[in-house]
C-alpha cells in the first residue's frame, strides 16, 4: 500500500490521497509541539540541568537557527532522493531528538537533540506543502494545507498547557518521552500511507535571491522577521513571565497557558473571513493587537482576570498571523510561490532563534517584564511599518 506505489508530478492526474495527507498534518503537529515544549516546561529543566532559565532558551535558539539553514537549503541537498524517504529521515530525527532531550544529562547533550530537531523541522515544514500539492488534485491543494495548518494550531494549543500539566505531574523528561512515543506513531504512519515521491525540479540557491529581489518581497521579509522576532522573544519566556512577574501559582499557569492556545487556535480559524476582506489590514492589525497586548501585560505584576484577558488576545491576535502571512506568499510571488515560502520560513526561524536569543539575555539582566517590553514594542514596530510599507496585491483571477 505505500512502498509500492508512486505518483507523476502532476497533482491534476493523480487520486486524492487524503491518509497521506492526514500523516502530514500528524507529523507537523509532532515537530511544532516538540519545539514549543521548553515554553512551558524551561523552569524545571533549567533547575534539573542547573542552567539558567536564559542558557535553557537557547535551545530554543539552536534549533531555530538549525531550521533556518535546513529550510534554505533542504531542496538543493536532497535534490534526486525520492520525497518519501525524505520525509520519513525527519521524523526518525524527531524521535532521536527527543529521546536525547529527554535523557539530557547536561547542556551539551541537551543541544545536541535540539540541533538535530531543527533539521527535522527546517526540512519537514519546507516539504510539508509541497508534497501536499502531490497528494491531491490542484482543485484540493487548498484544503490539503488548510489540514496542514490545523496541526500546527494545534500543537499551539496543546504544547504550552499540557507540557506545564504533565510537567508537573511526571517531570518534565517523561513529556519528551512521549512526545517521542508521539513522533513515532507519525513516523509509522507516514511511512504506511506516504507513496514514493520521485525528486522534481530544479531548486538552487540562485532561484531564492531572484525572488528575494523583487519588488516588494523583501520589504515582507523584514518585516515577518520583526513580527516573529517579537512574538518569540514573548513566547519563549511565557511561563517564567507568569510564573515570576505575575506570581501566578501552577493551577492558574495551566488556566493562562490553554487561555493563550485556545485562544490562537480560534485566531487560526478567524484568519479567513478576516483575509477574505483584507489581507493588508489582517497583516499589520495582528502584530499591533498583540503588541499592544504585550506592552500593557509589561506594567503588570499580578496574575487577575485582566492578565489572563490579555494573554488570551495576544494569542488570538497572533494565530491569524502566520496565515496571513502565506495569504500574502502566494500573491507577491504567485509564479514561484515555492521559493518565496523557503524564504518565509527561513525568515521565521531565523526570528525565532533573534527572540529567543534576544529574550533570554533580556531575562537575565532586567527580568520577564522587561523582556515583555522588548517584544511588545518589536510587534508595534513591525505593525505600523507593514501598515506603511508592505503590499499585498489582490488576488489572481480564477
Amino acid at each position: 500500500m505505500h512502498g509500492s506505489l508512486s505518483l507523476p508530478a502532476g497533482p491534476d492526474r493523480i487520486t486524492p490521497r487524503w491518509s497521506a495527507v492526514y500523516a502530514l498534518s500528524v507529523g507537523v503537529f509532532g515537530l511544532i509541539t516538540a519545539e514549543f515544549l521548553p515554553m512551558s516546561l524551561l523552569t524545571p529543566m533549567a533547575e534539573d540541568l542547573q542552567i539558567s532559565e536564559g542558557m535553557a532558551g537557547q535551545g530554543v535558539t539552536a534549533t531555530a537557527v538549525v531550521a533556518l539553514f535546513t529550510g534554505l537549503l533542504i531542496a538543493t541537498l536532497t535534490r534526486g532522493i525520492d520525497r518519501r524517504h525524505v520525509l520519513l529521515s525527519f521524523s526518525v530525527l524527531l524521535v532521536v531528538s527527543n529521546l536525547l532531550v529527554a535523557t539530557a544529562l547536561n547542556f551539551p547533550t541537551l543541544l545536541a537533540g535540539r540541533l538535530l530537531l531543527g533539521v527535522a523541522i527546517g526540512g519537514f515544514w519546507t516539504m510539508s506543502a509541497a508534497t501536499a500539492m502531490r497528494l491531491v488534485p490542484g482543485e484540493d491543494v487548498p484544503k490539503a494545507l488548510s489540514l496542514i495548518f490545523a496541526g500546527v494550531s494545534l500543537a499551539t494549543v496543546v504544547s504550552t498547557p499540557l507540557g506545564s500539566w504533565l510537567g508537573a505531574l511526571v517531570g518534565w523528561r517523561a513529556v519528551f518521552l512521549w512526545s517521542a512515543g508521539f513522533g513515532a506513531i507519525g513516523l509509522l504512519l507516514q511511512w504506511r500511507t506516504l507513496p514514493m515521491m520521485a525528486a522534481t525540479g530544479s531548486a538552487s540557491i540562485g532561484t531564492i535571491f531572484r525572488v528575494l529581489l523583487r519588488s516588494g518581497v523583501w520589504q515582507g521579509i523584514v518585516c515577518v522577521t520583526l513580527v516573529f522576532t517579537g512574538q518569540f522573544a514573548l513566547f519563549t519566556f511565557i511561563r517564567p513571565f507568569i510564573e515570576t512577574a505575575l506570581g501566578a501559582s501552577v493551577g492558574w499557569l495551566t488556566t493562562f497557558l490553554l487561555g493563550f492556545g485556545v485562544a490562537n487556535f480560534i485566531g487560526t480559524l478567524l484568519a479567513g473571513p478576516l483575509l477574505k476582506r483584507s489581507v493588508s489590514f489582517t497583516l499589520f492589525a495582528m502584530p499591533l493587537i498583540a503588541g499592544v497586548c504585550a506592552l500593557i501585560l509589561s506594567g503588570l505584576h499580578t496574575a487577575s482576570l485582566l492578565s489572563l484577558a490579555l494573554i488570551a488576545l495576544w494569542g488570538m491576535a497572533f494565530g491569524g498571523v502566520p496565515v496571513a502571512w502565506t495569504t500574502w506568499n502566494t500573491r507577491i510571488a504567485p509564479d514561484d510561490a515555492e521559493s518565496a515560502g523557503g524564504l518565509i520560513v527561513a525568515a521565521i526561524q531565523f526570528a525565532i532563534a533573534l527572540g529567543a536569543a534576544s529574550g533570554g539575555v533580556i531575562y537575565d539582566t532586567t527580568g520577564a517584564n522587561g523582556v515583555y517590553a522588548f517584544g511588545g514594542m518589536l510587534l508595534v514596530l513591525a505593525g505600523l511599518l507593514i501598515a506603511l510599507g508592505v503590499r499585498a496585491p489582490a488576488a489572481a483571477p480564477a
